[in-house]
């Protein structure tokens, strides 16, 4: 009996064992189905593809969420709901949207921003903001009459700081007593600039600057060479912005490739 017996046990135990590493594959039995584990990987993932961390202490959070999905998606299911035009549409579009999005990463993956095209890029950006950076103060006003008497008043001792308190039309530099704080020339329009580049140190323009927005009163406050970033303070913002690029022109491409009729 004993040798009947054993080769019995045997197959119980291999059958527990198929057991366990079966159930040990799955989340939980919901309603007799099974959910896989594999799931809670996805759902993780695709929260970190988000660019969302995901710790420790969300992964019973996520599980909860699996089984979560599981029950409603098996009483949609119960409900017909997988059979209605309006899913089969909206599994039409979220297909579509999957495999583009799988197109794009794919791309970047193959195409990445090197740190040669970061340097070329951050090198032009040297190029078109090197020179003086001003620090101006101004008093907008609407008629040129006005901002003549003004220039007349300040070189007869008034106060500019307070005249452009109470009369700039500029709300965000007429409260800071008109100043406008370091910009390079390149930041203003054409005739602010082209006057403003005229004086010295403490130079005020002799008569009235118009521009779209009015009548200008400029002085310039002090000068310095420009203040630029180092590569390594805006590195990350140039490779986004090179990204950003390679994806339009990859489109592009696509977009000139195919035939449309």
């Amino acid at each position: 009996m004993k040798k009947q017996l054993l080769p019995s046990l045997v197959a119980v135990a291999v059958l527990g064992t198929a057991a366990l590493s079966a159930s040990a594959q799955n989340l939980a039995i919901v309603n007799g189905k099974p959910v896989p584990l594999e799931r809670v990987k996805v759902l993780k993932q695709q929260i970190e593809r988000s660019g969302r961390q995901v710790p420790a202490e969300m992964e019973a959070q996520i599980k909860e969420e699996v089984i979560a999905r599981e029950i409603f998606l098996q009483e949609a299911t119960k409900r017909g709901l997988d059979a209605t035009p309006e899913y089969k549409q909206q599994m039409d579009l979220a297909r579509q949207t999957i495999l583009i999005r799988e197109l794009f990463v794919d791309y970047q993956k193959k195409n990445p921003v090197t740190d040669t095209e970061i340097k070329a890029e951050y090198d032009k950006f040297v190029a078109a903001n090197a020179g003086k950076e001003y620090r101006a103060s101004h008093i907008l006003v609407e008629s040129e009459d006005r901002a003549k008497a003004i220039i007349a008043e300040v070189k007869a001792g008034k106060k500019f700081e307070d005249i452009a308190k109470k009369e700039s039309k500029d709300p965000g530099s007429g409260a800071q007593g008109g100043d406008l704080g370091w910009a390079s020339p390149a930041n203003y329009v054409p005739e602010f600039t082209e006057a403003m580049v005229k004086l010295q140190k403490g130079g005020l323009t002799d008569a009235p600057v118009k521009s779209q927005f009015g009548w200008h009163i400029i002085r310039v406050d002090d000068l310095r060479d420009a203040q630029l970033p180092s590569l390594d303070d805006i590195k990350p913002q140039i490779a986004e912005q090179l990204e950003q690029q390679k994806m339009m022109q990859f489109q592009e491409s696509l977009r000139a490739k195919a035939k449309v009729q």
